[in-house]
């Protein structure tokens, strides 16, 4: 077992409400109960000694040399998902056999939130024999709580503050107590299986009946069954469609359902440079993340997901305001709490030693104008108003519009939330002519009130605003921020949100600007931090939002070689079983929270709008 194996060696399986993350080792080294902003149970892959792990592994055999000595022979791992599913599977091939750990959590029914969740660990030999050793060592409240062990025969029993964790397993296996841990060796024949079953709850539930063997069996048909369900109602068809399929299951595994909040990633503090300070939590929901994901799950037919956003978005407006007397904050926690207090964990040394490790995010109230503009964006998705928020939701958001006509020309911290100061941001401006532009279309379209002279007037000042001051004459490209000359990535959203056309004469030449400063080999920086200093120390690795944005562009301006040839080699930096991390480095490793779901948002909008101009094109050169 590595201590801190690479962010991208890792699976995830999740319950619509919580998540963990399984190394290809078969260590389930993330999980936290019960939401995913809640304190983690088992964190070593934030300190391998002190954040708890939960590790179900195969052992390493030994053979006898020519000299009669007992020599270890390797273990090699493989990972897989079962295709369309959230089930993650765990190979082990050795000398003596072939293993695999099965693994994956139940999805409780309806979308009621529940203090109880599981993880089923099924483990299975296909060939010869295979011996697995099981370790169970929980660490409550991220790691500063180690727990109280009651052993049981086939039951252990941990307590925490406030949240109680069994582990069962089925007869077949013998719990040992390893101080306040367990241990278990587990040596199993061709045909054979055996399972345990983790059941976090509130303190002082009973515990669950006793594991029979054909319990894991029936819960593993009942999960596979529905990832098969929700998959089929997938309307793409076209090129890439085993990634964009992984993408969407992995957005909806990050979707809390009792609220519809997405959360911007499964974990916290995983860094963006190894040793760096660069170390988030992204365990919340963004007003910006999430009200774009809702055009990429429309897109594919997934609209129950689009408007389960668009009503827990509906909901923020109707709360009358945030904290920080603004009709919106950019994040709140997945339940609509904009309370997200950052605190130093500073017990834990953090992914190879990358410190300090953040829980709680104190951008949270930060002035970041762009969110208006992917708000009303969400909402303008729907067919018709009326359909998703009426007339009510209707009057909440056109009073956030009135308001936004008097405070949209205000510097603010921007969409990539830098602690350097206040400034004129491009794309902040960009995204409010964004609300005007679909808050007018709304009315227009659905016949409701709004102050229309008022709003016109405000979207076509800021339009001239940014064709004006945003755009530099000397880069011929439009630039982060007014009076500058630095470019920045995130502006490939302007022909996505209709800003711009794409092949505009000045959109092309910002693209070509981008290509040649911003651009290594396909793989997109967001900005030069050197030129732009953003108040933090060290630096970042390409971002890979931006590279899908960068596909996205080159494909809606007619480049389609280079489009997709950006494309399939962005896909050549998914890990394994297809999932991405924030960022690339380097040396092409994945960095940052994982896995990412702005990453796999941006994936799929590339995706779909490549499929539709290689098809246009194809069909043109008939």
């Amino acid at each position: 077992m590595r201590p801190y194996p690479p962010i991208a060696e890792h699976g995830l399986i999740g319950d619509l409400q919580t998540c963990a993350l399984i190394s290809s080792e078969g260590v389930l080294d993330w999980f936290c109960s019960p939401r995913f902003d809640s304190p983690s149970i088992f964190a070593g892959l934030l300190d391998h000694d002190r954040g708890g792990y939960f590790a179900m592994t195969a052992d390493v055999p030994s053979v006898l040399d020519e000299e009669g000595l007992a020599r270890e022979t390797d273990v090699v791992t493989r990972q897989l998902y079962l295709a369309d599913t959230a089930i993650l599977i765990t190979r082990f091939l050795t000398s003596g056999g072939v293993g695999e750990v099965v693994d994956f959590m139940p999805v409780p029914e309806g979308h009621t939130a529940t203090d109880r969740h599981q993880v089923v660990r099924y483990v299975r030999v296909v060939r010869g024999a295979v011996r697995f050793t099981l370790e169970c060592r929980p660490r409550f409240d991220y790691g500063r709580a180690p727990p109280e062990l009651v052993l049981d025969g086939s039951t252990a029993r941990f307590d925490g503050p406030g949240v109680t964790a069994y582990l069962q397993a089925v007869d077949t296996v013998s719990l040992e107590a390893d101080g306040q841990d367990v241990r278990a060796t587990i040596t199993l024949d061709a045909g054979e299986s055996a399972a345990v079953l983790l059941t976090v709850c509130d303190a002082g539930r009973e515990a669950p009946p006793p594991l029979s063997t054909a319990e894991p069996v029936r819960q593993f048909m009942d999960v596979r069954r529905f990832w098969h369900g929700w998959i089929g109602r997938c309307t793409y068809r076209g090129r890439w469609q085993q990634m964009v399929n992984r993408s969407a299951i992995t957005l909806k595994l990050l979707t809390y359902a009792p609220t519809g909040g997405p959360i911007a990633a499964a974990t916290m503090g995983l860094p963006e440079q190894e040793g760096g300070e660069r170390n988030w939590d992204y365990r919340y929901t963004w007003v910006r993340d999430a009200s774009l994901s809702v055009r990429a799950m429309r897109d594919l037919g997934f609209t129950d997901e689009a408007d389960g956003f668009r009503h827990w978005l509906q909901q923020r407006l109707q709360g009358g305001g945030a904290p920080n007397g603004e009709p919106l904050q950019i994040m709140y926690r997945i339940d609509g709490d904009p309370y997200l207090t950052e605190e130093v964990l500073d017990h834990l040394e953090g992914w190879r030693r990358s410190s300090p490790v953040r829980a709680g995010n104190g951008a949270a109230d930060q002035l970041q104008l762009d969110i208006y503009g992917e708000a009303v964006y969400a909402l303008a998705q729907a067919g018709q108003t009326n359909d998703v928020v009426g007339y009510d939701g209707w009057k909440r958001s056109a009073g956030v519009l009135d308001w936004l006509c008097d405070h949209w020309d205000r510097p603010d911290e921007g969409i990539w939330e830098t602690r350097g100061g206040r400034k004129d941001f491009t794309f902040s401006r960009v995204m409010c002519w964004v609300a005007f532009d679909r808050g007018i279309r709304q009315a227009m379209a659905n016949a409701r009130p709004a102050d229309l002279d008022r709003w016109t007037a405000t979207r076509d000042a800021i339009m001239e605003q940014v064709m004006t001051r945003g755009w530099s004459t000397e880069r011929k490209a439009f630039v982060q921020q007014y009076g500058s000359t630095v470019l920045d990535a995130s502006l490939l959203l302007m022909p996505l949100v209709g800003f711009i056309a794409p092949k505009d004469l000045r959109w092309l030449s910002t693209l070509d600007a981008m290509d040649a400063e911003l651009v290594s080999d396909s793989l997109v920086y967001r900005y030069d931090p050197e030129a732009s200093p953003d108040g933090l120390a060290g630096c970042e690795g390409t971002f890979s939002l931006c590279s899908f944005l960068y596909v996205y562009a080159l494909a809606r301006a007619g480049r389609l070689e280079q489009a997709r040839y950006a494309f399939d080699k962005m896909l050549t930096y998914a890990n394994h079983v297809g999932l991405f991390a924030e960022e690339i480095g380097p040396t092409g490793e994945q960095l940052g929270n994982f896995p990412q779901a702005f990453t796999h948002l941006a994936l799929i909008t590339a995706a779909l709008a490549l499929d539709t101009e290689l098809d246009l094109a194809s069909r043109r050169a008939q």
